[in-house]
């Protein structure tokens, strides 16, 4: 079992950065980890997404160029650093795991996901 916690959200201005980080309480290294957001009233939508090892990443659109998503295996530890935050981008982000099935995996789709943290509330004022 993967107990996941995020922290490092908070409130910043328009063109400010936060990095997020997600601890695992087990290891991870097999493991395909992605960052997912929820803003008020609409659906949680994939933000980012890693394969075990870290050479493979996926980033949607909206955060193409701005976010960076990284791993740590040795500390069991997923990363997001955000710069030029948008207001746009204030949701509650949510770090998830779930089994690699090969060097390839990095999957969007929620449904894969079998482990979630609680979220931590990321706020960008204009």
């Amino acid at each position: 079992q993967v107990q996941l916690v995020e922290s490092g959200g908070g409130l910043v201005q328009a063109g400010g950065s936060l990095r997020l980080s997600c601890a695992a309480s087990g290891r991870t290294s097999s493991y395909t980890m992605g960052w997912f957001r929820q803003a008020p009233g609409k659906e949680r939508e994939i933000v980012a997404a890693i394969n075990w090892s870290g050479g493979r990443k996926y980033y949607a659109d909206s955060v193409e160029g701005r976010f960076t998503c990284s791993r740590d295996n040795a500390k069991n530890t997923m990363y997001l650093q955000m710069n030029s935050l948008k207001p746009e981008d204030t949701a509650v982000y949510y770090c998830a795991a779930h089994r690699s099935s090969g060097y390839y995996d990095t999957s969007t789709s929620q449904e894969q996901y079998d482990y979630w943290g609680q979220g931590t509330q990321v706020t960008v004022s204009s």
